[in-house]
């Protein structure tokens, strides 16, 4: 597992934790860093803590995204990990340059097929496929 593969499923941890203790997310993140600091663990890889930092500065507009672009699901009808799962791929599409569309789709269905459901890895990849396609090209702009 790479260490990008790494820091999404950390930052998994970290977005299903505050969502599932209905926790403000720089809390739980807050939480972890302390504790790995406490357990002398090495500290939390950057690019978990930018996920993390990023789908919640940036949650109103991702989880929009996500409203309009699941149909039929709203997203307190999404299993938890789910939503954990389509927030940090979601930040990825519509915020991180240096990650490629493709790349941030199917991390979320690997993470999808190893932790949630069977239907879930299918429902993730359209549903942030509907993501990508929604973004303005770059003639667009």
């Amino acid at each position: 597992m790479s260490a990008r593969s790494k820091a999404r499923k950390r930052a998994l941890d970290v977005l299903f934790e505050a969502d599932s203790r209905g926790v403000p997310i720089p809390s739980v993140l807050a939480e972890h860093v302390r504790r790995r600091r406490d357990e002398g663990s090495p500290d939390l890889n950057e690019y978990t803590v930018a996920l993390v930092e990023g789908v919640s500065s940036n949650q109103a507009t991702i989880d929009d995204r996500i409203e309009n672009s699941a149909e039929g699901w709203s997203l307190d009808r999404m299993p938890d990990v789910d939503r954990a799962i389509a927030r940090v791929a979601a930040y990825e599409i519509l915020f991180v340059e240096d990650v490629p569309d493709a790349v941030a789709i199917s991390e979320a269905v690997d993470l999808a097929t190893d932790l949630s459901t069977a239907e879930s890895p299918r429902f993730i990849a359209g549903l942030l496929h509907a993501i990508s396609n929604q973004r303005p090209t770059p003639e667009a702009s």
